[in-house]
């Protein structure tokens, strides 16, 4: 048996053609097949809309009545239905974004310009934050998260670029504490921890040469979740930072901060794209994405 909206749409061509035959032309289906399904139609409502002869269909009382109820209401669908195919294929609506706030403020105005000159229907909704969100609680589209490899199986992801992290230290500090040689020496000096735990975080360092890996606890001076704060504790001779290298990288250039232990390697972390478990992106998610693909590739973090 047909659904109630295929019946009505069956009911609405015979109307209009005033013929089952070019009703069913219109509809890419048999003649059979729509005298059949506008006879459910009248069964399932007890009352007879079209009035069939040798010659012609004509509608009842009733199916005149009828028609004019259920045409807006099936051009409103018809309507909705295509903005909501809009929001796939076209750049319209509302984009909700959330980013690390750090690198909202170092890296993401050149995506957002370069998306704003392609998409300038789409409103952005951004959110700078550190903390963890959840994106379908949160009723974001997107979040850019700085991170390991994803394990997040409730969404789906996209790696946008690696995030190169480096240990860092200002002269001033090193000139009071010295500078270590090895990951043991670490765990003399102050930490200044991207972290949750008072009790700092572990780095796992990798020589890359002898592929050994040695994890090391620096005690915390300071814990923090924002790497800006962590960059200029940092400068300012208060401990020793693991920090992603758009932060560091002026200050190291100035020679307010020093690099240490380079042959020493952390993990990788990468900037990732999470999203809804979508089937397919929306146009506009697509966009976005290839705008930040583009920044970082202009301009890699």
């Amino acid at each position: 048996m047909a659904g109630a909206l295929e019946q009505i749409a069956a009911f609405l061509a015979v109307a209009e053609a005033q013929s089952f035959s070019r009703a069913a032309t219109t509809l890419g289906v048999a003649p059979s097949s729509v005298t059949r399904t506008v006879s459910e139609l009248e069964r399932r409502l007890g009352v007879q809309l079209l009035v069939r002869t040798t010659r012609r269909v004509s509608l009842t009382q009733a199916g005149t009545a009828f028609r004019a109820q259920v045409t807006p209401l099936v051009d409103g669908l018809a309507q909705a239905q295509d903005g909501v195919r809009a929001y796939q294929t076209t750049l319209t609506g509302t984009l909700r974004v959330s980013v690390p706030l750090s690198f909202g403020l170092h890296a993401l105005s050149d995506p957002l310009i370069r998306f704003r000159a392609e998409a300038p229907d789409i409103e952005m909704q951004i959110s700078l934050t550190d903390r963890f969100v959840d994106i379908l609680t949160d009723d974001l589209d997107m979040a850019l998260r700085i991170s390991g490899a994803p394990d997040d199986l409730s969404t789906i992801w996209r790696k946008i670029a690696p995030v190169p992290r480096s240990m860092v230290a200002s002269p001033d500090y090193l000139s009071r504490h010295g500078t270590p040689l090895t990951p043991a020496d670490l765990q003399r000096h102050s930490g200044l921890a991207y972290a949750h735990l008072a009790q700092g975080e572990v780095w796992q360092l990798t020589d890359p040469a002898s592929g050994l890996t040695a994890p090391v606890r620096v005690p915390a001076t300071f814990t923090c979740d924002n790497g800006d704060l962590l960059a200029q504790l940092a400068v300012a001779g208060q401990g020793i930072a693991l920090l992603p290298d758009f932060l560091l990288r002026d200050a190291i250039a100035a020679g307010r901060l020093v690099r240490l232990l380079p042959d020493w390697q952390p993990p990788q972390i990468w900037l990732t794209a999470y999203f809804p478990p979508y089937r397919r992106l929306p146009a506009a998610l697509n966009r976005f994405t290839a705008c930040i693909e583009g920044a970082m590739g202009v301009a890699p973090l």
